[in-house]
């Protein structure tokens, strides 16, 4: 493994994780800037059914962009090394995820797959999983996910090669602007094995049905 690409990223995130709390408002001011974009919206933020309004949403951002608050490396990190040779593809399928367009903060709603040829060690498929929502919970572009998932995986486990595609539909696409419902958009990053290698690449591709 190269380590030091190991250590710079996962100082980097740690970074990441310390501005993105440093910056971080109160639950007081988040909950005031609610109560503005309803009043802009048209409507009354103290009315019966809106009251409560604030305060769900400012929790549901919680949940929604929580990935800025954890660790990728963290999770891949507990790996095994005793895998009986074991050489071939690892792959977990139709990881459903929702994520954010940053854009206009409308939902981004679909499935990854993400491989990976181990060198000496394997992780828990649910760290892959985990690792998918890490990135799906934060205010994203596809582009940019697919590569994150990819890169990580390849610097952390240093294994032979990576493949990660995402499939999704957008709402800021099918729900305004355009209005085109239905239509799903598919972003790959292939590294290692899986770009250089056309015998990989193919297997992956057929495991995941492209």
């Amino acid at each position: 493994m190269n380590m030091h690409r190991h250590l710079t990223l996962a100082e980097n995130l740690t970074a990441e994780r310390s501005q993105a709390a440093a910056r971080r408002p109160s639950k007081a001011a988040a909950e005031a800037a609610i109560r503005t974009l309803i009043a802009y919206a048209g409507d009354d933020p103290d009315r019966e059914g809106l009251k409560g309004t604030p305060e769900r949403v400012a929790r549901s951002f919680d949940e929604f962009y929580g990935g800025y608050f954890e660790d990728p490396v963290a999770i891949l990190q507990r790996t095994f090394e005793e895998i009986e040779g074991y050489d071939e593809l690892v792959l977990l399928k139709d990881i459903p995820f929702v994520s954010h367009c940053e854009h206009h903060l409308a939902p981004i709603i679909g499935r990854a797959h993400v491989g990976y040829l181990p060198r000496s060690r394997v992780v828990g498929i649910s760290k892959l999983a985990r690792v998918v929502e890490v990135y799906a919970r934060r205010m994203q572009i596809q582009e940019k996910m697919t590569a994150q998932i990819a890169n990580t995986i390849q610097q952390v486990l240093d294994p032979l090669g990576v493949g990660v595609v995402i499939e999704a539909e957008h709402h800021c696409m099918t729900t305004r602007g355009v209005n085109k419902p239905g239509v799903a958009m598919t972003t790959s990053t292939l590294l290692g094995s899986f770009r250089d290698n056309p015998e990989t690449r193919r297997e992956f591709q057929r495991l995941i049905g492209r």
